[in-house]
């Protein structure tokens, strides 16, 4: 299955600076009030994940009680001046800029300017007759069923253009039913919010926070903007072969780095286009936890999941992922594969990350950052899972989890966390590491035609095509519609 992400840059320029980036060695900053062994483990951490990944800078920041108790900078910023990262170094923080929609929206609910249950059709009326029936609560939730404006040929280059052709496409699924990220939700929103307030349609939203939070260092903006202290963005290109758009290569093939270039026009920053240190992050928590943006009533209102239609779960709050700590939470969002930004209301701990590599996947190093301020934060399930295979190897899956299990006999796995941390490996050209976490989660739910169908891709990665298609057959055997699983299972067998 697609896994919950896109990234939306494309390359400017190769460089060649393997060797460069391996010898990064982690630069801490000052701090204040922290603790010497967590500070510490902090730096360890971040530099074996630094060093594993060959990100080349980051900045942490971690926020307890309502102040900063870390503050670190690490690596360089601009790979082709030298620079290092520093506290006031500007990152692209990309989907985090929905967190501050959900926000700005809450906003709006404590002054009885928004109703989350309302239909947008009660507010914008240019709308196709589907989609006027959406509700506000589940545009921020992902859970509106329309079509994704990213698809559209001129989304980068003309708005006008791209928001007449997404109006024509046809909706997915009937709103409530099932979750799908799409952008489409939030320029709704954003629309939807400047109406109400009586600015342009296509005005940012997050103004008012950036003041109240006093976050100078934070603005709107993509790579055609002039942004002081703002570091490049890189990714790591994997070579082929390809299969299925995922890499097959050795893990030791060499990688050329790249530079991305990311286009965020007006329509998009609802979504996208925010950029911002550590630092400024981090205070914009402490606002948030303060009371100084919303009404607590309002802030657990929009960091409770949304139900789907058929009462099941849903991961996302408004503008929020919600996710499972045991019986306490972390919410927060992710941004371009590359930041991250999770705070845990019953610990007061926040946690903020933010790197110039996409595929750098913070949102996998939160909880262990977390955890050495928050000694209470029950660690179970995913998150410690997700550690000890970073430690002992993924080939202990199956074992490690068994073992975690064992010890909190009420455990619940997330199917959805573990699928996508699956594909952040797949996407990161770890085919070899995500096939066992695959396994597992195919073994933990034998009916999920979901996990039959991402082990079967992750085998074909890894060129174990008679696992891929067993896996395929079991897909068919539970969905006997399956197009893709039909298509797939030909591809391999030759039919």
């Amino acid at each position: 299955m697609t896994p919950h992400l896109w990234f939306g840059s494309r390359h400017r320029f190769v460089c060649r600076i393997a060797p460069l980036i391996l010898a990064i060695l982690p630069m801490p900053a000052p701090a204040q009030s922290v603790p010497v062994d967590a500070a510490t483990a902090v730096d360890h951490y971040l530099g074996a994940q630094m060093s594993r990944l060959r990100i080349p800078g980051l900045a942490v920041a971690v926020v307890k009680e309502g102040r900063i108790v870390l503050a670190r900078s690490y690596g360089i910023g601009s790979v082709e001046f030298g620079l290092p990262v520093r506290d006031d170094t500007v990152f692209a923080i990309n989907s985090i800029t929905k967190a501050f929609t959900g926000v700005a929206a809450m906003r709006l609910v404590d002054k009885g300017k928004l109703d989350l249950s309302a239909p947008v059709g009660r507010y914008l009326k240019d709308l196709p007759e589907a989609w006027r029936g959406v509700t506000i609560r589940q545009l921020l939730s992902h859970q509106s069923g329309l079509p994704d404006v990213m698809r559209a040929p001129t989304v980068e280059t003309d708005a006008a253009v791209a928001w007449t052709w997404v109006q024509q496409q046809p909706v997915r699924f009937a709103p409530g039913d099932h979750f799908n990220y799409c952008q489409t939700n939030y320029t709704l929103v954003q629309r939807v919010l400047n109406k109400i307030e009586g600015r342009a349609l296509d005005a940012p939203l997050a103004g008012e926070q950036l003041q109240l939070a006093a976050m100078a260092h934070t603005s709107y903006g993509d790579a055609y903007d002039m942004i002081p202290n703002k570091v490049p963005t890189y990714r790591w290109s994997l070579p082929g072969p390809f299969v299925n758009g995922y890499s097959a290569a050795a893990p030791d093939t060499p990688r050329q780095m790249q530079e991305t270039s990311e286009r965020f026009l007006p329509f998009r920053r609802a979504s996208s286009g925010l950029n911002s240190t550590a630092i400024d992050m981090a205070q914009w928590l402490i606002a948030l936890e303060k009371g100084s943006l919303l009404t607590a009533p309002a802030r657990e209102t929009m960091w409770q999941p949304l139900a789907f239609t058929d009462g099941t779960p849903g991961q996302w709050g408004m503008g929020w992922e919600i996710l499972a700590r045991g019986s306490h939470r972390a919410v927060g969002m992710t941004g371009g594969g590359r930041a991250a930004v999770f705070y845990y209301p019953e610990d007061h701990v926040g946690v903020v990350i933010l790197t110039n590599l996409t595929g750098a996947f913070p949102e996998d190093m939160v909880d262990k950052i977390a955890s050495l301020y928050a000694p209470d934060l029950p660690l179970t399930g995913v998150p410690a899972l997700r550690i000890r295979l970073e430690e002992e190897g993924y080939e202990h899956a199956a074992a490690a989890a068994a073992a975690i299990k064992a010890g909190n006999p009420g455990l619940v796995w997330s199917e959805d966390e573990l699928n996508d941390w699956g594909y952040r490996l797949l996407s990161n050209g770890r085919a070899q590491d995500a096939v066992p976490l695959f396994a597992f989660i195919a073994a933990e739910f034998p009916k999920s035609v979901n996990a039959h169908d991402s082990l079967a891709q992750a085998y074909h990665v890894v060129g174990e095509r008679a696992a891929s298609a067993q896996e395929y057959r079991r897909v068919l055997e539970l969905d006997p519609a399956n197009a893709a699983a039909k298509r797939h299972l030909a591809e391999l067998v030759g039919a």
